[in-house]
């Protein structure tokens, strides 16, 4: 189920953003991006988010910055010693060569690159990590809470097309129904023709044969199972618990019974049933793949 949330904090000389997303997925992947020398920070949220999710391609990102107030600016004495060193090499072989330097100054020797360099306090992870932490659970609450508000509307949606299969499965129940006298007729049709043919002809296994052809025309069975995959799914969406595998896995089920409903219909009023039965059920298997 897609999500995001976002949040902004401050402090112990930091400034930070959160980004918090999730993209449908079949199982739970989780993509961190968070500054490593926070310790223990990772291992905190990954099993928060653990505890929270159970499906979806999850990304957190934290992007942190040092306020300016926690940095200034300090000598880099191994660089100092470096430059003072060779300008002494210089001004030797100068005198060597007869030459004279004009004397080096120090804001010269502090303009080199190098010899001065940004330095800030180290920070209390611990007290950092906690702060950190504690916003975290403001961003995933309010992360959990759109995720909510779209599963609602997504179980709305779910239970329309619940309803639409449960209506055109009662309307393939009365066509059924209506054709039983028409496909009689033309097994006991089909019988007399097949008895005038074939002199000597066994009439009791003849008639054994067509009773299994009118087994294989009737399509009870996957009605009753239609209506019972109906039911089990509405009581999947009430139970408000991760169903997103077990509706997925009752999507193919509806899938399955349509199918065979259509190979059977032998009756073009049923067929049309059948594949508005098939539309509704690919409509609803792709707003599946949304449920966690």
């Amino acid at each position: 189920m897609t999500g995001f949330a976002s949040a902004q904090g401050a402090g112990h000389g930091f400034a930070w953003s959160w980004e918090l997303r999730s993209v449908n997925g079949k199982g739970l992947d989780m993509r961190l991006r968070l500054p490593e020398w926070v310790e223990g920070l990772e291992a905190a949220i990954r099993t928060r988010l653990g505890k929270a999710l159970s499906r979806g391609n999850v990304s957190l990102a934290l992007r942190m910055q040092a306020e300016d107030s926690s940095a200034g600016l300090g000598l880099n004495q191994g660089q100092l010693a470096q430059v003072l060193s060779a300008m002494a090499d210089v001004e030797t072989q100068a005198m060597d060569l007869g030459l004279t330097l004009a004397p080096a100054n120090a804001a010269d020797i502090l303009a080199l690159r190098g010899v001065m360099e940004q330095t800030s306090t180290l920070p209390d992870t611990a007290a950092l990590r906690e702060q950190l932490l504690s916003e975290f659970e403001t961003l995933l609450a309010a992360f959990l809470e759109m995720r909510r508000g779209e599963g609602q509307a997504l179980s709305n949606l779910l239970d329309a097309q619940l309803g639409q299969i449960a209506e055109l499965t009662e309307q393939a129940a009365e066509v059924a129904q209506a054709r039983a006298p028409e496909v009689a007729a033309a097994l006991r049709a089909n019988l007399a023709k097949v008895m005038e043919g074939a002199e000597g002809a066994d009439e009791a296994r003849v008639a054994q044969e067509l009773a299994l052809l009118a087994v294989k025309a009737d399509v009870t069975e996957e009605l009753d199972r239609l209506r019972t995959h109906v039911t089990a799914a509405r009581d999947l969406l009430a139970a408000g618990s991760p169903i997103g595998r077990k509706l997925d896995f009752l999507s193919q089920e509806f899938n399955r019974e349509a199918n065979t409903l259509c190979s059977k219909a032998q009756n073009t009023s049923l067929t049309t049933l059948g594949i508005e039965l098939k539309s509704v059920i690919d409509q609803m298997r792709e707003q599946v793949q949304n449920v966690e």
